[in-house]
């Protein structure tokens, strides 16, 4: 355990919060500010918001001696990504009337509103919570949504699976009330420190906590990228249980090689029973055992590589009570959407729609109206929507009789996109600027038209018929998951980048540092080559991560512990 002198500000603030309260009541009481007071804007991350600003409007703001433009960007729970039409509906409503308008998709499985003033958090906290949906624990130092195989080939086995990432998310959930009394108007409790928090204890976790649940041989929730993750084993079309993972993530800190991506680790073998029970061993030794110190050093990737997998699994088996069995075999061969129309076991199809950076909007200059081709679809559709790991989303469970007249409305609203690239369907980015704090440059804004320029150099060597995948985030935190892709762009400063290669397309190897801190003339004329060299060099069903490690463009990374690491005799000219 960490010496209480050396626990950082956090720490302290969530021991005074009286179980995650502090003073967020009073604050939403005061109109002379759109802010709310530091402490609480920590807190309210476990209630699922943050506190944003107009960044595009500082400085005018500034000279106009106005407080910044504070908003607040909520992101709802929303375990394995499954909504009905109705909830649809209903979330759509809330976002037209008490927010800046539009949905945006997450990579966390989930949506998020964006612009939302202070005296309208409480109304949209209770209108989701009227569509039976939630923020409680969206973010913040506890685990997080837990994602899920949205469109798995098993496709009969969906339900079970969604089901168990569900059951994983409940047991995880904060005990406490004040999620409940603070939003949703409930009693209060006089004495809170009667209330216990069983898994989290008084001050949670050190760090966010990630879940993610995969069924092979799609990895679409990139379990590698995940604190813990379980991978689904199927035999004969049954499900025997699943192999865990633990200790992924993508979060490092620019200068800073002391942090780092990482790969999970393979724990075992669990059977479905014990999911919950290993859920909770997992969560609590990481709960003990992290760094209360550093919060840059307080992830569990941080905890596993310190301690060791071995160590840290007789850990967990010490508390579970239960011992880890022999991992199984599986493989993935794609961590990216299936697009278009998939059947189903029972005879229904799923059609997964192209969601360019997971934002849906009606689009005022005459583009294509989103939000209303959408709800014309949940008017007509009796299943559900998925909202998938890479921002896109699923219409599944659709009547053979009904798929035509799906695909004409989605057709017709700009969410049927058969114009999109391969190489654009499987592109994605962080929200960026001008909300978020951390943003170092632009992503969500700026990477459509990069792809558009990209699009020319693959389209110029005849590769339009090869999926690679491209992520870019504003700063190296790594929403997107860039570590993950085959090409990587993480913001350094305004309209700079780090060039990242030589993932593997599945998820399954981290890429390494190319070139550092260029800007798009330097982009293009560096990868121009590299693509030319690519269409007149790969091997047969050779991605392009995988032609950069072979021809030692770029080393291969399976642990992030040699992520900063300078191997001699590779080409790479950022390292």
């Amino acid at each position: 355990m960490s010496d209480e002198k050396q626990l950082t500000e956090v720490e302290h603030i969530k021991a005074r919060s009286r179980h995650l309260r502090g003073t967020i009541e009073e604050g939403l009481q005061d109109r002379t500010t759109g802010a709310l007071p530091a402490d609480d804007t920590q807190l309210t991350k476990f209630h699922g918001f943050y506190q944003q600003d107009d960044r595009d409007l500082r400085d005018e703001r500034r000279h106009q001696k106005l407080e910044p433009l504070y908003s607040f960007m909520l992101r709802a729970r929303v375990p394995g990504g499954v909504i009905t039409s109705k909830q649809w509906k209903a979330i759509d409503e809330i976002a037209r009337n008490l927010t800046g308008g539009g949905l945006r998709l997450t990579t966390r499985q989930t949506f998020q509103y964006h612009g939302i003033l202070k005296h309208n958090v409480k109304p949209l906290i209770q209108g989701i919570n009227e569509a039976m949906i939630d923020s409680i624990a969206a973010c913040g130092d506890v685990n997080r949504n837990v994602l899920c195989n949205t469109n798995p080939v098993e496709s009969d086995l969906h339900k079970e699976i969604y089901e168990d990432a569900v059951a994983i998310s409940k047991h995880l959930l904060p005990n406490t009330a004040a999620y409940h009394e603070i939003w949703l108007d409930k009693e209060k409790i006089v004495n809170f420190e009667e209330e216990k928090e069983p898994i989290y204890g008084d001050t949670y976790l050190p760090r966010k906590f990630k879940i993610a649940v995969a069924v092979p041989p799609h990895n679409d929730v990139d379990v590698n990228g995940n604190d813990l993750s379980y991978v689904a084993i199927i035999k004969d079309g049954k499900l025997l249980g699943y192999n865990l993972l633990a200790g992924g993530g993508m979060g490092s800190t620019h200068g800073e090689t002391d942090t780092y991506p990482q790969i999970a680790k393979s724990l075992g073998f669990v059977d479905k029973k014990d999911i919950c029970t290993f859920a909770e061993g997992v969560v609590t030794t990481q709960r003990d055992f992290g760094d209360r110190t550093n919060r840059k050093h307080a992830r569990l990737k941080y905890t596993i590589d310190d301690m060791g997998v071995e160590e840290f699994k007789k850990h967990v088996e010490e508390r579970t009570g239960v011992k880890f069995k022999k991992a199984k075999p599986f493989e993935f061969t794609m961590h990216s959407d299936r697009f278009g129309w998939v059947e189903n076991a029972d005879g229904t199809w799923n059609l997964t729609l192209f969601i360019e950076q997971g934002r849906i909007l009606d689009h005022e200059d005459g583009g294509p109206q989103m939000l209303q081709g959408l709800l014309k679809i949940a008017d007509l559709h009796k299943g559900d929507f998925r909202m998938t790991a890479t921002q896109n989303l699923v219409v599944a469970q659709v009547a053979k009789s009904k798929k035509t007249k799906v695909e004409k409305l989605a057709k017709e609203h700009g969410l049927f996109r058969e114009d999109a690239s391969l190489l654009r369907q499987n592109s994605m980015a962080c929200v960026a600027l001008p909300t978020c704090t951390l943003a170092m440059a632009e992503a969500e804004r700026y990477l459509p038209d990069l792809i558009t320029k990209l699009e020319g150099i693959v389209d110029k060597y005849g590769l339009s018929d090869q999926p690679i995948v491209v992520r870019m985030t504003g700063c190296p935190n790594g929403c997107a998951r860039p570590f993950l892709a085959e090409i990587a762009f993480v913001g350094k400063a305004p309209g700079k980048y780090n060039l990242y290669l030589g993932g593997d397309g599945k998820g399954t190897r981290l890429v390494k540092l190319y070139k550092e801190n260029i800007g798009e003339e330097e982009i293009l004329e560096t990868l121009e080559p590299l693509i030319e060299q690519y269409a007149q060099e790969r091997k047969k069903g050779e991605g392009f991560g995988d032609y950069c490690v072979r021809t030692e463009i770029v080393p291969p990374i399976y642990d992030g512990r040699d992520f900063h690491k300078n191997p001699e005799g590779f080409l790479s000219s950022g390292i």
